[in-house]
């Protein structure tokens, strides 16, 4: 994990890391840069998780390609055996496959990683860029009024150099000879082709060997655990496999008091499992006081976003003071399953997986997006086992009808994850958190976070501003106090609208308001005991 930032036709500065500084957070360990014959540039801030000792970047390839990447290569191992053994390398780095892809292939190449990846490739001809199918790893571009062409991990390292930045599209490789070319065409992107029969032992067995495929590190390991369904299966899985390998497993869990609804989860959930628990607290006022930092950060406005990064900012904070640097999270099970109450209004089969496929392919914007910049604000790599792009196939093409929640059929969101892993003979979880309802992350950690965010933040703008809304910000104009407060901060850090075009706000459908809390959906339950469910309902 890094940052990453490049610039093709030359550079406009003598020293690049008037650039890299401000990402710098990405990359504390170890900074390195790569100019050629025309000055264009590679630069890396590096955070050293795999090949501590020879993983420097940038890293050449066998000639005169140079590759600068931020992500992980799972498969790397196996590439080296296979289609590159031929290639001589330089280190045991996963990143450096790609630059021999790159001298193998060209670059049609994206497709052979398994693994989460923005990276560019450079020699004195010519360059690519690519970022991995579902956007885990953030990616930005642009170009200068001299036409020099920028990529950086975050948007704050090139946004004053650049006419127009923004976010590099998931699933696209570029290279100046083809433009932006698409690799990515997944087959769940067609609605009607999910049609195959829910099988709980194959979706069970297809998320442990994504979790055990994340857990290759050099560098102690980790779990985010909130309580909830998804956190909590992955770190029941990591814990299993980490226990056959004689390694102890750290889970963290962030809230405003210690008894908000996910520490009490966490707690038990670490103590059912027997992991070196962590506890952070922070304050309502410190989280009022840190909301221009974490947009700083997260380079988003979007409401949700920064409601639930807020928390995942603190924790991060204290994970690196404990002296991990990788951390397994559950990002991506509720846009797979239709885990958001909201899902519960879905008013068909077709719409809920069209909303589910939707959420999915916006991830970049969210979720992702919030799980990569609030960890990596202090030097922290997330993993996302359920992004795994062999478990999407396996999740996204099983019918929604057996997705779909019910309560009238006793099937509540995520229903067929929680089956796969009810095994009373050998439990993964405690009954009640297995089947406990959907909480989300910036409501769990104290409901009176997010009242008090509503009430500062609204105290800070005006009636009259917010009249005026639609005039000063025609795009993605803010519907709410709160809503106008962010992208108020956001503009003061990344002024002009190309900055605020990078955006897209999380909206939940089907509800009759657009507030992004689950509190605030009709299907929420205070009590979450009181749900009844039932575990043998055809599917």
């Amino acid at each position: 994990m890094c940052g990453i930032l490049s610039i093709a036709g030359g550079s406009p500065v003598e020293d690049i890391r008037i650039l890299t500084r401000r990402m710098k957070h990405r990359g504390p360990d170890e900074f390195d840069s790569q100019t050629f014959e025309d000055g264009s540039v590679l630069a890396h801030e590096r955070l050293s998780i795999i090949d501590l000792t020879t993983g420097r970047q940038p890293i050449q390839g066998c000639d005169k390609a140079w590759v600068i990447h931020n992500g992980e290569i799972y498969n790397h191992e196996e590439l080296r055996r296979t289609v590159l053994k031929k290639h001589t390398f330089r280190s045991h780095c996963d990143s450096e496959v790609i630059v021999h892809l790159y001298e193998e292939h060209g670059p049609d190449f994206c497709n052979m990683l398994d693994g989460v990846f923005a990276f560019v490739v450079m020699d004195d001809s010519s360059f690519m860029a690519a970022r991995d199918p579902i956007g885990v790893k953030p990616l930005y571009y642009g170009f200068d009024k001299k036409g020099r062409m920028y990529f950086a991990s975050e948007m704050k390292a090139i946004h004053d150099q650049c006419d127009e930045p923004k976010a590099f599209p998931p699933g696209y490789y570029f290279t100046p000879e083809t433009g932006f070319v698409r690799y990515f065409y997944p087959k769940w992107e067609d609605p009607s082709a999910a049609v195959e029969r829910y099988d709980p032992f194959r979706l069970r067995d297809s998320l442990i060997r994504s979790v055990k495929k994340r857990l290759m590190s050099d560098v102690p390991l980790g779990v985010l655990l909130s309580g909830g369904l998804d956190s909590s299966l992955v770190a029941s899985i990591t814990k299993r496999l980490m226990d056959g390998e004689g390694r102890p497993l750290h889970s963290f869990s962030v809230g405003i008091s210690p008894d908000a609804p996910d520490m009490v989860a966490a707690r038990e959930v670490a103590a059912f499992l027997g992991t070196v628990h962590h506890e952070v607290l922070y304050t309502v006022p410190e989280g009022l006081a840190a909301l221009e930092q974490v947009i700083w950060h997260l380079e988003t406005y979007d409401v949700t976003t920064i409601r639930a990064a807020t928390p995942m900012y603190f924790l991060s904070k204290a994970i690196r003071e404990a002296g991990i640097k990788v951390v397994l999270s559950g990002e991506g099970s509720d846009e797979i399953f239709g885990g958001y109450l909201y899902f519960h209004n879905a008013p068909s089969d077709r719409e809920f997986q069209q909303e589910t496929i939707r959420r999915v392919l916006r991830l970049s914007t969210a979720d992702c997006l919030r799980a990569d910049k609030s960890t990596m604000a202090h030097g922290i790599e997330a993993r996302v086992p359920f992004l795994d792009l062999d478990f999407l196939q396996t999740a996204m093409l099983t019918g929604p009808a057996a997705k779909r929640p019910d309560k009238q059929q006793g099937k509540p969101e995520k229903y067929i994850l929680r089956r796969a892993f009810d095994t009373p003979e050998d439990p993964w979880l405690p009954a009640h958190i297995l089947w406990r309802q959907k909480e989300q992350f910036g409501d769990g950690v104290g409901y009176s976070w997010i009242d008090s965010v509503v009430e500062y933040t609204s105290s800070q703008v005006s009636d009259a501003e917010m009249a005026a809304a639609a005039d000063k910000y025609p795009h993605n104009t803010p519907d709410t106090k709160e809503a106008y407060y962010f992208r108020k901060v956001f503009e003061k850090l990344f002024p002009g609208e190309a900055t605020a075009r990078t955006v897209l706000r999380w909206i939940p459908r089907w509800q009759s308001n657009t507030d992004p809390s689950g509190r605030v959906a009709d299907h929420h339950e205070k009590h979450v005991e009181d749900i009844q469910v039932r575990s043998s309902v055809d599917v």
